[in-house]
């Protein structure tokens, strides 16, 4: 859907940024994130690990994974990718939608690099600044707990109502106890 809002083709940190926010939004809304992907803060922002691997073909990736990509992305050069067809919808639930499209409607007007920038004000990443800057590791865990911070953009979107963000944070802690029990 990202690739399709850019007439097809995206740079691969607009595409990571879009599925960042997304995240981000859907976890804050709904108790759990669209791709359940693990994050990590890097120089240029929030990556969603399986994600960014998924882009850049890694071939430690499983099999599920490796054929999605081939399914569905193709590189044109390094930094930029296409959709070899259109998403399959049925995968996404009414809610992943939603917040794929008001994401997009709020944030792909901005390029890679300023979507970069406005995700170094975010506090799951704000919090590793002078780590980073410092270069103390390449890379530090985003907790997704972190995402329940609020944030002001400027859209409105990550302040939520508080009766609706609690609930939403009890549902994520529920289900993570839920996950460590079954593991």
């Amino acid at each position: 859907m990202i690739a399709q809002a850019n007439d097809g083709s995206v740079s691969k940190m607009k595409a990571i940024k879009l599925i960042w926010l997304s995240d981000r939004l859907h976890l804050r809304r709904y108790g759990r994130m669209i791709t359940e992907d693990s994050y990590f803060a890097l120089p240029l922002g929030p990556v969603p690990s399986a994600t960014r691997d998924i882009l850049e073909d890694n071939p430690f990736l499983n099999d599920i994974e490796l054929e999605y990509g081939k399914e569905y992305i193709q590189a044109t050069d390094k930094y930029t990718y296409t959709a070899r067809k259109a998403p399959d919808i049925n995968v996404f639930s009414q809610t992943d939608i939603e917040i794929i499209k008001t994401i997009i409607s709020r944030y792909n007007q901005f390029d890679h690099f300023q979507l970069s920038e406005l995700s170094h004000s975010f506090p799951e990443w704000a919090k590793f600044k002078s780590p980073l800057e410092k270069k103390i590791a390449s890379r530090f865990d985003i907790n997704p707990e972190d995402f329940f911070a609020d944030y002001d953009d400027g859209t409105g979107l990550f302040n939520e109502d508080k009766e609706g963000l609690e609930l939403s944070h009890k549902l994520f802690q529920e289900n993570q106890k839920l996950l460590s029990f079954l593991q």
